[in-house]
C-alpha cells in the first residue's frame, strides 16, 4: 500500500502522553511531515493499548484509536508470521510474538511500520522499517 503506515505501538503510547499533556511533541510532529498518508493499527497494537493504563476507559481507547483503520489478520498475514517465525528463530533473533503480528500484518500489506523499536524490527524480513525517536 503505497502512502500508507502502521503506527506500533511505542509510537502510539509517546503520541498520546503527548496529547494528555497539551503539547507539541515529536509523535505529533512526525504526523503532520506525514499528513498524506493513510495511518493504519494492526490488532494486536488495539489489544496493547486496551491493556495499558492511561487508555483503560473504552470509550478513551476508542476515541483515541478512531483515527486510524485497523488491518486485519488474513490468512496471508498468519502465512507471513509463520515465515518470520520459522527466519527469526533458526537464526536466533526472535522478537515478541505481538510484535511478530505487527511485522506480519506489515509485510502481507506492504507497508512500513513506523516505531522507536527499529534495531528489534529489522530482524524481520522484508519488512519496511521506518524510525521515529523521541530524542532530540
Amino acid at each position: 500500500m503505497e502512502d500508507a503506515l502502521i503506527l506500533e505501538t511505542t509510537f502510539l503510547i509517546d503520541l498520546e502522553r503527548e496529547l494528555a499533556r497539551g503539547g507539541d511533541g515529536p509523535a505529533q510532529r512526525f504526523l503532520a511531515s506525514h499528513a498524506a498518508h493513510r495511518l493504519f493499527i494492526t490488532p494486536t497494537i488495539a489489544g496493547e493499548l486496551a491493556a495499558g493504563t492511561s487508555l483503560a476507559d473504552r470509550a478513551r481507547w476508542a476515541g483515541f484509536l478512531s483515527p486510524f483503520r485497523v488491518l486485519p489478520i488474513t490468512g496471508d498475514v498468519s502465512w507471513e508470521y509463520g515465515r518470520a517465525f520459522r527466519y527469526l528463530r533458526q537464526n536466533g533473533a526472535m522478537i515478541g510474538g505481538n510484535d511478530l503480528w505487527i511485522a506480519a500484518v506489515a509485510v502481507a500489506n506492504g507497508v512500513p511500520v513506523v516505531t522507536r523499536n527499529t534495531r528489534h524490527y529489522r530482524r524481520v524480513p522484508g519488512l519496511d522499517v521506518k524510525g521515529y525517536s523521541t530524542d532530540g
